[in-house]
């Protein structure tokens, strides 16, 4: 019965009218497990327990991108670069610094209609400069806890900080933007076929945006340390921007995301023990650290891409055994990453499949696999190799 309503809500998430809401059919398994006991209301306390710091920050962290968009904080970056004589170069590392340090959804919502816009003043290809958002919001959300809410996940089970995460998965996410951006030049190549002028730069966005941009890097990588959790951080600087745009965008509230999250969170954990993914793991003291690596990736990539990447990790995080455990950091770098190979694999994909059909580009979910696999399969293997490594050196 778990099983069967943990299947029934992710594949009411990836198939669904579109007037349907994408949390309706896992709030639903969710009740319906709870009116029939198939789900332990202890359970599902403990599950939401879990999520109170990460859902704090996905609810005040997407306006804080909104915010910066709305003061053209994004568009006047754009600008500066407009004119950069290796444009898709500068693009893909503006996408990685954003999907770093202020999440992925900010990256596919944001920067991909910006990237659109850029490309038809340039002659470009649309639809190849639509992709480094979604790409990058795989190949770049591992560096830090608030790159990516399966990351705050595990940092609030484990009580992992940023320090953590930059030593343990900063150079695997560093291979895997180098090795991605090699392979997306070669699969998508941009090509401007006309000389536009730079649009002019937006001066008073710059001055009102990167400090606000700073504060939040030092508070999200100093903040653990000084008991500021990454939420607090996001709040503070979302009262500074209100105070300086007067308004607030309410609609950019993704209450419909924490829904989805919430209700995914109480069916993976009503499932886990049923699931049998400590015996796919296998045991981390029993096996070199490379096998380890390799098999617990394995079973990340395969989990995102059946699972969504979401439930892929709640349903691990029981088999795994904190920061010390080299598994634990396979698993998040492939749950991660893993995504890059189908649209379906995280929210993230699912958005920027939504933002580029709204833009009017002729994009689906077997064109994101073709441009996925050939970029993402090489970046991930990097990344697995490069994470083995540094398990090595690290311990």
């Amino acid at each position: 019965m778990r099983l069967c309503l943990l299947a029934f809500g992710v594949i009411g998430v990836l198939v669904r009218p579109r007037a349907v809401p994408v949390w309706a059919a896992p709030v639903a398994a969710a009740l319906v497990g709870l009116a029939v006991g198939a789900v332990d209301p202890g359970v599902a306390d403990g599950a939401l327990r879990d999520l109170g710091g990460p859902l704090a920050f996905l609810l005040l962290a997407v306006p804080l991108a909104v915010l910066l968009d709305e003061a053209g904080f994004f568009a006047a970056i754009a600008a500066r670069i407009d004119g950069h004589r290796r444009l898709p170069l500068a693009l893909w590392l503006f996408a990685a610094a954003v999907t770093t340090v202020l999440n992925l959804d900010a990256s596919v919502v944001l920067l991909t209609p910006l990237y659109v816009r850029l490309a038809r003043r340039h002659g470009m290809d649309p639809v190849a400069a639509a992709f480094p958002p979604a790409l990058l919001a795989c190949l770049a959300s591992s560096a830090l806890p608030v790159s990516n809410l399966t990351n705050l996940l595990a940092a609030e089970r484990f009580g992992l900080g940023a320090g953590d995460f930059l030593l343990r998965l900063g150079p695997a996410s560093l291979a895997a933007v180098a090795v991605g951006y090699l392979g997306y030049r070669r699969v998508l190549p941009l090509r401007a076929t006309i000389v536009a002028l730079p649009e002019p730069v937006d001066a008073a966005a710059l001055r009102l945006g990167l400090p606000v941009v700073a504060f939040v890097l030092v508070g999200f990588t100093l903040g653990d340390h000084l008991g500021v959790p990454a939420w607090a951080v996001a709040g503070l600087a979302d009262v500074a921007l209100l105070a300086a745009r007067r308004s607030m965008p309410w609609r950019a509230l993704p209450f419909g995301a924490a829904l989805l999250a919430g209700a995914l969170a109480v069916l993976a954990a009503a499932a886990a023990p049923q699931l049998g993914v400590g015996r796919l793991l296998g045991d981390g003291a029993s096996a070199g650290a490379a096998t380890t690596a390799v098999r617990a990736a394995a079973v990340g990539v395969v989990g995102s891409n059946l699972l969504n990447n979401l439930p892929a990790l709640l349903v691990a995080m029981p088999a795994l055994d904190g920061g010390g455990d080299p598994r634990l950091w396979a698993v998040l770098t492939a749950v991660n990453m893993g995504p890059v190979l189908a649209v379906t694999g995280s929210l993230a994909g699912l958005l920027w499949l939504d933002t580029v059909r709204r833009l009017g580009l002729e994009v689906d979910a077997r064109a994101y696999s073709r441009v996925g696999v050939r970029v993402g399969l090489p970046a991930l293997a990097a990344a697995v190799a490069v994470l083995v490594a540094t398990n090595r050196l690290v311990g």
